[in-house]
């Protein structure tokens, strides 16, 4: 394998995945927080960037917790791209620039954009290799789909091209453009990706697990993982994936008032960044909903989250559902700890192991650290 980015050098990175409207500054720091290595924005449109369009910049906003971070640019004006990138990098300084060459948004494969270049390799072609140039010697990575659809997957010949335009590193997502989200992301295809070109490949899709993302990295020669979806309902994820990375052990997922501390304190900080409480807390509702996954009553709750629009309604939620999960709790079962075996004495294993000295020391093996 050979790149130019240093956070692969003998280490296996975690990605939290480009997620438009989740994964803004505030998310990325909770996931960073949870041991995220490297970050990436929400996408941006190129063409609001070459036209100065105000709005399109605040998704630029980030700050140095967050490095090593990248922009990713959606666009399919080679000229347009190389411009906005530049721009980028003169405006916010990012490590890297990461081309859209995956999402399936009507609106955006209406602009031939995200991936629509998949069926056009010329354009896709000539896209890297502007951006590349525009911006060297700033590292460029890209990220595709498997293909456009089951009769023209094409993603090894697109990894071949984008490695020959200068991308130093590539995520592939195992789905075609016509998939969605929908079905099984198909990592064989990711294997082959990964066994045909020699920048580093990122595995994407179905990775809600860290002994999931422990056995595609078994199977396959990729030489990273970017998580989504599973990270917006969980993004402690990243600290089980380490953990379970370096013992072979799961992590159970922190204790239900660190949960809700995270949910609002996410709140809090999403209306101060909005300054319009009421408007900021509606906007977070999809991230309520993710949330709530895997909590006791979780259908209850949804329903709660459905009308909130104040921090301080969260804040109550949050209260009276810790509340009645004590009365819930039964002494040989463990609903709030998920990964824990029942029985009384394992449950205080798994609280030790979720509150105790796993959080606090550093553990390395294989260049895998845990230090959260």
């Amino acid at each position: 394998m050979s790149t130019t980015l240093p956070w692969f050098n003998a280490a296996f990175p975690l990605y939290l995945a480009p997620m438009a409207g989740v994964s803004d500054k505030i998310f990325r720091q909770i996931c960073k927080r949870y041991g995220a290595d490297v970050l990436v924005t929400e996408f941006v449109s190129a063409e609001g960037i070459f036209r100065r369009n105000e709005r399109t910049r605040q998704y630029l906003d980030f700050d140095d917790r967050e490095r090593p971070l990248g922009v990713q640019l959606f666009g399919a004006n080679p000229a347009h791209m190389a411009q906005a990138a530049k721009q980028v990098v003169d405006w916010v300084g990012p490590d890297f620039i990461d081309l859209n060459f995956g999402c399936p948004v009507n609106k955006v494969v209406a602009k031939n954009g995200g991936s629509a270049l998949l069926k056009d390799c010329p354009t896709l072609s000539s896209v890297a290799k502007a951006v590349v140039r525009a911006v060297a010697p700033l590292p460029v990575t890209a990220k595709i789909r498997i293909g456009w659809d089951a009769n023209s997957i094409n993603a090894v010949r697109v990894a071949e091209i984008l490695q020959e335009c200068g991308i130093a590193a590539l995520a592939v997502h195992g789905r075609t453009r016509a998939q969605g989200y929908s079905g099984e992301a198909d990592w064989r295809v990711i294997g082959e990706v990964a066994e045909a070109v020699t920048i580093p490949v990122i595995g994407n899709g179905d990775l809600f697990s860290a002994q999931e993302v422990a056995r595609r990295r078994t199977e396959t020669k990729i030489a990273g993982v970017m998580i989504g979806r599973a990270a917006m309902s969980a993004p402690w994820i990243f600290r089980q994936i380490k953990y379970y990375l370096v013992t072979g052990e799961p992590l159970p997922a922190p204790e239900l008032s660190e949960r809700w501390n995270v949910i609002i304190e996410h709140c809090r900080r999403h209306a101060d960044d909005w300054g319009d409480e009421e408007q900021a807390i509606r906007s977070m509702r999809a991230h309520l909903m993710a949330y709530s996954k895997n909590f006791p009553e979780a259908k209850a709750l949804r329903e709660k989250f459905q009308h909130v629009s104040a921090v301080a309604e969260i804040e109550d939620i949050a209260e009276a559902h810790q509340r009645a999960s004590r009365e819930w709790l039964l002494p040989n079962a463990s609903p709030l700890r998920p990964g824990c075996p029942p029985g009384r004495k394992r449950a205080r294993t798994c609280r030790q192991m979720a509150h105790g000295s796993t959080q606090h020391v550093e553990l390395q093996s294989d260049s895998v650290i845990i230090n959260s």
